[in-house]
């Protein structure tokens, strides 16, 4: 056992960096307990040792130097002390050997149960300290189990853990698939290291295009930001640090076989790789892709983007849900405020309407507000002609030409003058409401109405 204690300590000390004296000492401390849990009252004031050389173990019981001894496990007499020294004197503490014979085999298993809990300690720390330095970075682990929504991924040395919050929505995993994930915490606990991984964090898509994209790894493109929406649509802006580089051409990949490979790892998620641009607007612009933008207004104080489109491309600048303008905002840091090109027109008008000076011929929201206070309409303008003054209004009419025919009713209503109109318009509305009310048109025509009522004037 002896010989077999300093082998097993070297090892630990070799292959695990463990210090040889922390294992002696931890041995010690579990001997310690060993002996006072066999030997009861007999262990009070002990002190075991174990020999850094041989591996041989020794206890101790400390004692005190009395005259007469009252407790045998606690005191010792000043004349069987100076048998073997002289020097002693009564209230000095000495130490007597008083290991066991049959301590050897209770040593042994207390001994290779502390090395090989100090084993498993070491292996847990080198693991924690391992991933600890992975946190942010993307790892590939084999699906173990798939416990209480939890999936566990085997990692070799340690397992993982994805929580359902952290998986993909609608995503599915089998037992033995390979996926990959990104470290999102690191902690350590009783049982060891818990390590707990990510398919949503954006942080994993912009590893995966580090591992496509050998000009991202390599520095010479850059990701300037990522919005993510995990499972549906995904931005990310990127700039070249090199004139000659184009930065989403490189991310594209040669017929898109570099952006392909991460959709398919992320199972069909939609990622749309932006130029990033130091310009606001038109940095909001390009985040809008694929809708085509006409004009980009920016307020600095409020970090507000006032974009307008053409109507046809409004549904697709918004997106279904709102998705494209909300991950817009979020790659841009804009608050964006999407208009089509008939909304801002109708916007403009109405500014234009109630901003409109009175001299100019316009009404202003005060000169309505006075004119309603009294009791008056707001004023009616001249009909320009073929101007639409109203709804169903028809415009004024031109003079006709000379030698050009004149319609009936026109003629008829002209010849009878102003009192003549009004009562061509008092008849056939007449004639109207009878035919509303009775289904049946009335015996007289319009046109013998108006020839009635020429004559009636006329007379």
């Amino acid at each position: 056992m002896n010989l077999e204690l300093i082998r097993a300590v070297q090892q630990l000390e070799e292959e695990k960096g463990i210090s040889k004296d922390v294992i002696f000492e931890d041995v010690e401390a579990a001997l310690l307990t060993a002996y006072k849990k066999n030997f009861g009252g007999a262990a009070q004031n002990v002190r075991i040792e174990v020999d850094r050389g041989s591996g041989e173990y020794h206890v101790y019981q400390i004692r005190t130097v009395v005259e007469a001894v009252d407790d045998p496990t606690a005191q010792i007499a000043l004349g069987e002390v100076q048998q073997y020294d002289p020097t002693a004197a009564v209230g000095d503490m000495v130490e007597l050997e008083v290991t066991p014979r049959d301590f050897g085999r209770i040593a042994a298993q207390t001994a290779k149960q502390v090395l090989v809990q100090r084993l498993r300690e070491a292996e847990r720390e080198l693991v924690y300290k391992e991933f600890r330095d992975r946190e942010g970075d993307i790892v590939t682990g084999q699906v173990q189990r798939i416990e209480r929504k939890n999936v566990y991924l085997d990692l070799g040395r340690i397992e993982a853990v994805l929580p359902p919050p952290e998986q993909i929505p609608r995503e599915s995993h089998r037992q033995g698939e390979r996926v990959k994930a990104y470290v999102v915490e690191v902690r350590q606990g009783t049982r060891g290291p818990q390590i707990v991984v990510s398919r949503t964090h954006p942080g994993l898509l912009k590893r995966l295009f580090e591992l496509e994209v050998p000009e991202i790894y390599e520095g010479i493109v850059e990701i300037k930001t990522i919005a993510r929406e995990a499972g549906a649509r995904s931005k990310i802006a990127v700039a070249s640090r090199d004139k000659n580089v184009d930065a989403v051409g490189a991310c594209v990949g040669p017929k898109g076989s570099r952006v392909q490979a991460i959709v398919d790892e992320l199972r069909g998620e939609k990622i749309d790789i932006i130029p990033w641009n130091p310009d606001a607007a038109l940095f909001v612009a390009a985040g809008l892709s694929p809708a085509k933008v006409v004009r980009v207004d920016v307020n600095e104080e409020t970090k507000t983007a006032t974009v307008i489109v053409p109507d046809h491309q409004l549904s697709l600048a918004i997106g279904r849900e709102g998705q494209n303008a909300r991950l817009a905002a979020k790659l841009t840091g804009w608050r964006i405020d999407i208009k089509s090109e008939t909304q801002l027109k109708e916007l403009e008008a109405q500014k234009l309407f109630v901003d409109l000076p009175p001299e100019s011929g316009g009404v202003t929201a005060a000169g309505e507000a006075a004119s309603e206070a009294a009791g008056e309409g707001p004023p009616e303008s001249i009909p320009a002609p073929g101007e639409v003054v109203g709804e169903g209004a028809p415009a004024a009419q031109e003079p006709a030409a000379e030698g050009e025919a004149v319609p009936a009713e026109t003629e008829a209503v002209v010849a009878a003058g102003s009192g003549e109109s009004e009562a061509v318009a008092t008849v056939l509305a007449a004639a109207e409401q009878v035919e509303e009310t009775t289904g049946e048109a009335p015996e007289a025509s319009a046109d013998e109405t108006r020839e009635e009522v020429s004559e009636g004037a006329a007379g």
